[in-house]
């Protein structure tokens, strides 16, 4: 059986892909306005790894608030960029795509800092693990990330610099805006691991 990864383009999947080099790599565009740059970049990194690249396209642009959405924010969320049930939504998504494909384990990264939303909590992974394995297919849903910050990650999977300068993480737009709380995030990683 087979092993998927769920790559957005952003740091913390970059560092999970590299780390333990899956059989496939997923992005779904589900209509983020990022979508074209999270799978360009994915798409180079599965093509530098030699990782078969699967993009799925499944439009819930409708569904989305936040900056990932362009939308106001409804008054539970979390965050500037939070969509209602979005990682649920991704690995419900790369599930129907894994059971075709024969995976038997899907990992995902989230990191520490993650986990003031409730999706990116040690909590949320074991229940939807519990949820998606119970059906058929029985696909293990795992996040190994989840007791790391981002450039933790870059070490403890030795990541090379160049996979890491072509990371996306901007809410906004396909080129960074440099102010939404992706961005910072990223310059922040940046700094952290010392790339100027």
């Amino acid at each position: 059986m087979k092993q998927a990864v769920l790559l957005s383009g952003g740091i913390d999947s970059i560092c999970l892909t590299y780390g333990i080099k899956p059989d496939i790599a997923y992005t779904i565009d589900y209509g983020q306005r990022v979508a074209g740059r999270e799978i360009y970049v994915s798409k180079y990194i599965c093509q530098k790894l030699g990782i078969e690249h699967k993009i799925i396209h499944i439009n819930c642009s409708s569904l989305g608030t936040g900056s990932l959405a362009g939308t106001e924010n409804i008054n539970i969320a979390p965050s500037e960029e939070w969509w209602p049930y979005r990682n649920q939504l991704l690995i419900t998504f790369a599930s129907m795509q894994a059971i075709k494909d024969k995976v038997s384990s899907l990992f995902l990264a989230s990191v520490k800092s993650d986990n003031f939303h409730k999706d990116g909590t040690s909590i949320f992974y074991q229940l939807i693990h519990n949820l998606v394995s119970y059906q058929e297919g029985s696909i293990n849903i795992y996040c190994p990330t989840l007791e790391y910050y981002s450039h933790e990650l870059v070490t403890k999977y030795n990541v090379p610099i160049d996979l890491l300068t072509i990371a996306h993480s901007c809410h906004i737009s396909n080129l960074a805006c440099g102010k939404c709380s992706g961005c910072l995030k990223q310059l922040k990683v940046r700094y952290e691991i010392g790339i100027e």
